[in-house]
């Protein structure tokens, strides 16, 4: 029990600290890119929530929705042209992230566990983005996401996985619920899970750390 009030205790004080060492605000090695891409994280999840109270994940009334959030909704258009943008942000956040890790070898030991711990968090957040554009149901996104089903078919597996994810068809009633489902609820907690373990080995790690 004591582990696991440590590890919010450590994921809250990494976020909130008490103070900040002057040498730690520059930017000269990370770029603050793993505080960003949370940032971009944080705003997607609002602007998600927000969405949710408008959107119907149905098949012939998803896209009428979406249009009711742009077009009758107070600041619904602004809301969600943000999710749409802060999505792309928080991706490139996390390639930029990543390829600073690799550059500056901070994968290397002791840190291999929280370098697959980012590691699955990039890839959580490529699968959140392609759950995601299906939703809207407009003819690019059937496309898209049936290109991507066609895709994932010609993988070891792949044909598994597609009959879990699309049991009936791309845009069909239970695809559409399942990806919905995937897309507000199961990886984004698991994606944020995933953020308070890094943090939370950042925070342990911090003696191996030359920028902490």
């Amino acid at each position: 029990m004591k582990r696991d009030d440590d590890f919010v205790k450590e994921f809250i004080k990494h976020l909130f600290p008490r103070v900040v060492l002057r040498g730690n605000l520059r930017l000269t090695y990370t770029f603050c890119l793993g505080g960003l891409a949370f940032t971009a994280f944080l705003i997607l999840m609002t602007s998600g929530a927000l969405m949710l109270f408008y959107y119907q994940p149905a098949t012939h009334g998803a896209f009428e929705s979406i249009l009711y959030i742009e077009n009758s909704v107070p600041g619904g258009w602004y809301i969600r042209n943000l999710h749409r943008l802060a999505s792309n942000v928080f991706l490139i956040l996390l390639f930029l992230h990543t390829l600073r890790v690799l550059l500056t070898g901070a994968y290397r030991k002791p840190r291999e566990l929280n370098w697959l711990i980012g590691f699955g968090l990039l890839c959580l957040a490529l699968f959140e983005a392609y759950t995601g554009y299906l939703l809207p149901m407009d003819q690019l996104a059937l496309w898209a996401t049936q290109t991507g089903m066609n895709l994932l078919g010609t993988l070891p597996f792949g044909e598994l996985l597609r009959s879990f994810l699309v049991p009936d068809d791309v845009g069909q009633p239970m695809s559409l619920i399942r990806f919905y489902v995937m897309h507000i609820a199961l990886i984004p907690l698991s994606m944020l899970v995933l953020c308070m373990l890094h943090f939370y080995q950042i925070r342990k790690q911090k003696g191996v750390l030359p920028y902490l």
